[in-house]
């Protein structure tokens, strides 16, 4: 990525250490800005319990959406061969291997050609649109469209649940997305954010209509020998099995460019994390490969976790769905605590207007040292690119409700009856990790976990 360079990083704020090197970016990872974001909206006392458990909550997540991505991708994949040699029969270790090889491609991409990767997300932005075009168009066209009482009025509960409304909120699922080393952090995000919503939300809602439109036999695409149903509306528009897997292919090609994002964006995460000390071997995973000035061994470790993670699946795909569920849990956990937080600043009136005395001309760097006195906790204040007010309060209010609904009904199993092989064991998998972090921070992470360095 952009803006990495080699630094040595800074002890105790007067000298620096010649065997330790870290990244500096031109602006914040997403990482960063929440953890310094709960610095400044904490309270002294919590400061450090409060960065600690969003930091673990985030880089877990982070490491459940890298293996997630890539078995989604390796499940597809063996969901064509189906559609393609129907005497095929997909075992879990298959689907395994091909998690492996894609991994093998996000490595390839992160290590060796990284410095190509801007260009590459350029090159998938270009394919994200013109897919969606090469989808949509033989989709509406050649499929037998349904009626539109059916498209909007039309509920169907298979979960077994005692009212649709429930049924709902237990398949509610969330999209999750950071941005990572990006310049001028405060004014680009918030607009990288905006447009992607415009984007990706005509897009969506455009590819969600004419497909609720396709659909055509619901029970015979629920059924559907290739695991999903998105193949099987393929099938019954086009009536070509080649003309299917084209369209499928596109999904593949565009699932496999994600997971070279996740598993940036999780090493970074973790590389992120390691530099403030709050996680084991942090001293290596904080290393920089001085030539290419990228996070090598935090992302041989996301890529080690991800197929290590890939074996649970050979004995169970449940067990390893319960570990991947991770990714909704750790990531809307951590930005429930920021999102709450500053919800409660915004209510007290405790967040300044910026000033040219205040913002711009008179930064002050939050060193380890004023964390621990407690002095790096000063007044808010609004950046550049802001909401206040009313709206503002309506809008982090309705942020927070909405992430505590995904986040406890993530727990709920799928369907009913519950069953020992349909139990959701999220909640203990996500408990298990806490407890795990809690117990190493009160051992030994206490004594050298000074919660992030900040510049405000």
């Amino acid at each position: 990525m952009a803006g990495l360079q080699e630094m040595q990083i800074l002890k105790d704020g007067t000298h620096k250490s010649p065997d330790h090197t870290q990244m500096e970016l031109e602006g914040h990872s997403s990482y960063d800005r929440d953890r310094e974001e709960l610095a400044r909206l904490g309270k002294k006392q919590v400061l450090k319990l409060l960065t600690k458990r969003s930091g673990w909550l985030n880089v877990i997540g982070w490491q459940a959406l890298a293996a997630s991505g890539a078995y989604l991708v390796a499940t597809i994949i063996q969901g064509l061969i189906v559609l393609n040699n129907p005497d095929y029969s997909p075992e879990r270790w298959h689907g395994t291997l091909l998690l492996w090889a894609i991994i093998c491609v996000a490595v390839l991409v992160n290590t060796v050609i990284s410095s190509l990767l801007p260009k590459l997300e350029c090159v998938i932005l270009i394919i994200h649109i013109l897919g969606f075009f090469a989808v949509m168009i033989p989709l509406v066209y050649m499929a037998p469209h349904g009626s539109a009482s059916d498209v909007f009025t039309l509920f169907i509960n298979e979960g077994g649940w005692k009212t649709n409304g429930l049924s709902f909120f237990v398949g509610l699922y969330g999209n999750v997305f950071a941005f990572l080393e990006i310049a001028n952090a405060s004014t680009n995000v918030p607009r990288s954010m905006l447009v992607s919503i415009l984007l990706n939300g005509v897009l969506g809602f455009s590819m969600l209509i004419a497909v609720l439109f396709c659909v055509g036999n619901i029970e015979e695409i629920i059924e559907t020998p290739t695991g999903y149903p998105f193949i099987a509306i393929f099938v019954q528009a086009t009536r070509s099995i080649g003309g299917s897997t084209g369209m499928a292919s596109i999904i593949v090609v565009l699932g496999i460019c994600a997971v070279i994002a996740f598993v940036a964006s999780a090493s970074r995460m973790t590389w992120s994390f390691a530099r403030d000390h709050g996680l084991p071997f942090w001293y290596y995973l904080s290393k920089v490969e001085p030539r290419s000035s990228i996070p090598l061994v935090s992302i041989l470790t996301t890529v080690t976790i991800s197929c290590l993670l890939a074996l649970i699946n050979i004995g169970s795909s449940i067990a390893f769905n319960d570990v991947i569920s991770l990714t909704i849990n750790g990531l809307y956990a951590s930005y429930l605590l920021a999102c709450s937080l500053l919800l409660y600043r915004r209510v007290t009136g405790s967040i300044a207007l910026p000033t040219t005395n205040t913002y711009e001309t008179n930064p002050k760097i939050v060193t380890e040292a004023d964390n621990v006195s407690g002095q790096g906790i000063i007044n808010l204040t609004w950046g550049p690119f802001h909401l206040r007010g009313a709206l503002g309060i309506a809008v982090n209010a309705i942020g927070c409700v909405y992430m505590v609904i995904i986040i406890f009904f993530s727990f709920w199993p799928p369907v009913t009856p519950v069953t020992p092989e349909t139990m959701n064991y999220s909640v203990l998998v996500t408990g298990s990790v806490i407890l795990f972090s809690v117990v190493y921070y009160l051992v030994y992470a206490r004594r050298i976990y000074k919660g992030p360095l900040m510049e405000i």
